[in-house]
Parts: structure tokens; C-alpha cells; sequence
């Protein structure tokens, strides 16, 4: 099945977790990604949260493959910025494989941070944001 942001904003968080715990991990992206926040899931704010999100705080993420890191785009100018390490792991909601992406070595910001990943569409990953071991929220990356 094919699925898109606005599926994906669409969606429960029961649904978007049952999405990443059936979802392979995929291959470590290479490259620019536009990132949307999925913030009230399924409700009629999702979209509203996610384009104010995008306009003023964060528009995805600059991966190098090679290197095994990515960097942010933040604020409105889409400044690349809050660098992570990138490998796969455990998830910490299921215990599966994913990719991860940990700002725990690499940013005074956000190292209490965990990113994890899962390619659920040819060039769209879904991600979920840890706060230490609390979940926060949900968000997607389209390459």
C-alpha cells in the first residue's frame, strides 16, 4: 500500500505505530529530506501543527551515508544545524531493527534525543522521537 503525508497525518497513533512495527528498516538514507512533524495524529489539527511546525521550527534532515551522520534543517531558513549519528539498532518500540538517529555524542541541544526510523514507502521513512525513553512524537521523512 502506498502512503503519503497526508495519510500519514491522517492516521491514529495506533495506526502509525502498528505502520513502524510491521515496516522494514530500509536502506540508511543518502541525501536531503523534507520532514513532517505528526503531531495530534488523526486529529483535525494534524495538519495545521505540521505546517506551523515546518514554517518556523524544522523542515527535515541532510544525511550523509557515508560519513553515518545527518544534520537538521531548522528554523524558517531551513539552517542545517544539530547533528545526529545514524546506524541501525534495536527499536525501542518493538525491538526490531530500524535506523537509528542519535544525538546523544553529537549535540549539546538534543542529547537526550533518539530518533528511529523505518521505510514504509519507496523514498518515505516514518519516525518516531524519544525524550530519553519517553515517546513524543511522530514524524516522516521524504526523500
Amino acid at each position: 500500500m502506498a502512503y503519503d503525508v497526508p495519510r500519514l497525518l491522517a492516521m491514529s497513533q495506533q495506526q502509525l505505530d502498528d505502520l513502524f512495527t510491521a515496516s522494514p528498516p530500509g536502506d540508511i538514507p543518502d541525501g536531503e529530506a523534507q520532514g513532517t512533524a505528526i503531531v495530534a495524529p488523526g486529529s483535525r489539527f494534524s495538519d495545521d501543527i505540521a505546517a506551523f511546525v515546518k514554517g518556523i521550527a524544522w523542515q527535515g534532515k541532510v544525511f550523509d551515508r557515508s560519513k553515518g551522520l545527518l544534520k537538521n534543517k531548522v528554523s524558517a531558513f531551513g539552517v542545517q544545524a544539530i547533528v545526529a549519528k545514524v546506524y541501525k539498532d534495536a527499536s525501542w518500540l518493538d525491538g526490531k531493527e530500524c535506523i537509528v538517529l542519535d544525538y546523544a555524542d553529537t549535540s549539546v541541544v538534543a542529547q537526550w534525543i533518539r530518533d528511529e526510523i523505518r521505510l514504509i514507502s519507496p523514498g518515505l521513512y516514518l519516525g518516531k522521537v524519544y525524550w530519553g525513553k519517553k515517546r513524543l512524537i511522530d514524524f516522516c521523512l521524504q526523500f
